[in-house]
């Protein structure tokens, strides 16, 4: 059943104006959506609907460049607006009140998900009506479990989208395309021939005023406890029956329960945490992350992290899979690296110098590339090429994607309530580490690659083999 209605609890927020207002537009223009179709916004701003529909057109201005006119002028219009505080059942009950489903966007910081759900429960959803709760889900795995037990008492599990925008990227779906999809690619898509995986997120960007939001998150709740992992699902899950709701969620769950629980010793060895000093990016000062207005210092929280994982399964025993991701950095860097092992013989009298192969995903731009050994322009002397492949741009941006499964009712690409709950498993053993000091907090200059990596044994391919740059 398709619902016509969203109501946007925390609408006048950033993920409202720069994501979901240009998301809906992209969803008129492609016929998705029709003039029938009404956006409420609840928040505590004293506006009336106006007031809401000049914020709305303000932020199509900053956020919705190349969207057309009248696409524009139609999601503008359908923009209402409520003073409303969501934690308070009879405040909420007037947000959704009407005898069609809607759709209830909580756009809101996760501590306000228990409160505001539990005022949902009182205020009563109309028959057909569907929750989505943005990441994180939760602050630990007992806010997730506990979050899981009060949406339960709402809505079935099959009504509730607990969205990440990654799952909606075309170039993340391609990891499953790619995969499944060639012949070449499934019977080497193992530990036999892969030795390690590089899921990575760099960020030139650096806090850009969001200190209210991420110093009490991090980098690893913020990215690698959500986004990372469902990448790391997909490049390590078993072949679906089918891309089903529940055939693509069990495997990913079946991911999650397999990687293996890390001791406080491995922590302390596959783990890295730091954050960003003062220094420069491209043309501009950047101040360190400890003097960015509205950050505590005494937080100590992280602007770059890396965890080490190794999943005990058949398929990947003896893989390594590498999560990273960092702000203010030097370069943007999202990618997926599948690195090869070598062949076992080469009779080239190189074998030392020879990189590996390694077939990248460019999560943003969209690309595709292999890292090929070849004989080059001396017989017997090996060099390296690289096919490259640019993607087609999407037909809808993520979060458009993101809202029309919403709407429509389809919710493979959201997290099942298990699937939050093993998410929150995997990373609880270094959250409580760090807490504890057993990982130093390094700092890395602004426009940097980020804190030095150790030279350990296990490092040095890692220091050889520097990552090759796609060409933007």
């Amino acid at each position: 059943m398709n619902i016509r209605r969203l109501v946007v609890f925390g609408g006048t927020g950033d993920l409202t104006g720069r994501y979901l207002l240009p998301a809906l537009a992209a969803l008129y223009a492609a016929g998705h959506i029709d003039d029938r179709f009404t956006l409420i916004a609840g928040s505590r701003e004293d506006w009336d609907g106006e007031r809401y529909r000049q914020w709305a057109a303000a932020q199509f201005e900053r956020h919705g460049a190349g969207l057309p006119d009248d696409a524009v002028r139609a999601v503008t219009a359908a923009c209402d607006y409520r003073k409303a505080d969501v934690t308070d059942p009879a405040e909420v009950a007037a947000l959704i009140a009407g005898n069609d489903p809607v759709a209830v966007y909580l756009a809101l910081p996760p501590g306000l998900f228990a409160a505001t759900v539990t005022a949902l429960h009182e205020a009563g959803l109309p028959r057909g009506s569907r929750i989505v709760t943005e990441k994180p889900f939760g602050e630990s795995l007992r806010d997730a479990e506990e979050l899981n037990r009060l949406l339960a008492d709402v809505l079935p599990e099959q009504a509730v989208f607990r969205v990440d925008h990654f799952l909606a990227m075309t170039t993340v779906q391609n990891l499953l395309g790619s995969r499944l999809a060639n012949r070449v690619m499934e019977p080497i898509w193992n530990s036999t021939h892969i030795a390690e995986v590089d899921i990575v997120w760099d960020e030139t960007l650096a806090l850009e005023g969001r200190a209210g939001y991420y110093d009490h998150v991090g980098a690893l709740k913020d990215m690698i406890q959500n986004h990372l992992l469902q990448i790391l699902c997909l490049v390590a899950m078993e072949p679906p029956l089918t891309l089903g709701e529940r055939d693509l969620r069990d495997r990913k769950v079946d991911v999650l329960r397999s990687v293996r629980r890390l001791t406080d010793a491995d922590v302390v060895h596959r783990t890295r945490r730091a954050r960003y000093a003062a220094g420069r990016i491209a043309d501009h000062d950047v101040p360190a992350y400890t003097d960015e207005d509205g950050v505590d210092a005494g937080r100590r929280t992280e602007t770059f992290a890396e965890v080490e994982l190794e999943l005990d399964s058949w398929r990947w025993a003896g893989t390594r899979f590498r999560l990273r991701t960092g702000k203010g950095l030097g370069r943007d860097r999202m990618e997926v690296a599948v690195r090869f092992r070598p062949v076992p013989h080469l009779p080239f009298g190189q074998d030392e110098d020879v990189r590996p192969n390694v077939l990248r995903f460019g999560l943003d731009p969209e690309s595709l590339s292999l890292d090929l050994n070849v004989v080059g322009s001396q017989v017997e002397k090996l060099t390296q090429v690289s096919l490259s492949a640019r993607m087609d741009p999407p037909a809808l941006p993520a979060y458009g994607q993101l809202l029309l499964d919403v709407l429509r009712g389809d919710p493979a690409l959201s997290i099942r309530g298990d699937e939050a709950e093993e998410s929150w498993r995997v990373v609880e053993p270094v959250l409580s580490a760090w807490e504890r000091g057993l990982v130093p907090l390094e700092e890395y200059p602004a426009g940097s690659d980020g804190p030095p990596r150790r030279n350990t044994p296990e490092r040095r391919e890692d220091l050889l083999h520097q990552d090759a740059v796609l060409p933007r």
